[in-house]
């Protein structure tokens, strides 16, 4: 089990230039994958989306790549053409309207088309470079993303066992509550007929009221459940979607074990499991 929550930074310098690489990852439904790198990498991109969806199934992932180079590809040019039409036209407007003096190189050199730059892109060098720092990032992200995910699954554990005592607790009353079934009705049949009881009567009420109030069926259902979320979170390594449908069928049953209590401990253990089945949804948001 990994968190969707992550980060890692590398930074590695060979050859004069300096590769560095930050992850940064967030809970989400679905892989949104953001990638920023400088704009004349932008064909390596694909190669980067590649690496992290093969690693990422889930979650906001943020990646930025930043490039430090000692000795630049970057290759300027100028148009001294250019350079004299702009000296000449501003030198023109300085005359007519009578301002003496120089025309500052900077004014010149700020026009467009004066001066170029244009950078030598070695692509597979780049990746080259890239690729092994990308590797390490990568790495570190995975195990960040353990070590929480270690830690939500020894929550999501406890907490199934809080819902395991709470099961047990109201197992143990099932009996208690269908004797209470079994009063209400005879209390009912006393205040319409007085001392004229049915006993046979009253017997066939009871079955048919325990056949719609018994919660045996939701019982087994929700020890099911339970043993099927426990089983997600020990055995696959990316259960959060499961397990969000199975607290969904966790809290049907015990709101309706909870709809048909009439005794204090049982509501009670009631608020317990739903309690902990609240923190183990809240798990599982950031689960992948």
């Amino acid at each position: 089990m990994k968190s969707m929550t992550g980060y890692a930074y590398t930074e590695q310098t060979i050859d004069q230039t300096t590769v560095c690489v930050e992850l940064k990852s967030y809970n989400s439904r679905y892989l949104d994958l953001s990638i920023h790198l400088p704009s004349w990498l932008g064909r390596i991109e694909p190669k980067i989306r590649e690496m992290i969806s093969e690693t990422i199934l889930r979650g906001k992932v943020e990646v930025s790549l930043r490039i430090r180079e000692q000795s630049s590809s970057l290759v300027i040019s100028s148009d001294p053409g250019a350079a004299k039409s702009y000296a000449h036209a501003i030198r023109e407007v300085a005359d007519s309207i009578g301002i003496p003096g120089m025309i500052p190189l900077q004014l010149v050199v700020a026009q467009e088309g004066v001066l170029s730059s244009e950078r030598v892109v070695d692509m597979d060098r780049y990746w080259t470079l890239v690729e092994p720092v990308m590797q390490d990032a990568l790495g570190e992200f995975e195990a960040f993303r353990a070590r929480e995910g270690e830690k939500m699954a020894a929550d999501i554990e406890a907490m199934i066992g809080r819902i395991t005592d709470a099961v047990a607790l109201i197992t143990g009353h099932v009996p208690q509550m269908e004797e209470r079934f079994r009063e209400n009705i005879r209390t009912r049949f006393k205040e319409v007929l007085g001392n004229e009881i049915d006993e046979q009567r009253i017997l066939q009420e009871t079955a048919s009221l325990l056949v719609k109030y018994t919660i045996n069926e939701e019982l087994v259902r929700l020890n099911a459940h339970l043993e099927a979320l426990r089983d997600e979170v020990r055995n696959n390594p990316a259960p959060g979607r499961k397990c969000d449908f199975i607290c969904q069928e966790i809290n049907r049953e015990i709101n309706t074990i909870g709809s048909k209590n009439q005794i204090l401990e049982v509501g009670q253990a009631v608020i317990s499991a739903k309690d902990a089945l609240e923190n183990i949804r809240e798990q599982t948001r950031n689960i992948e």
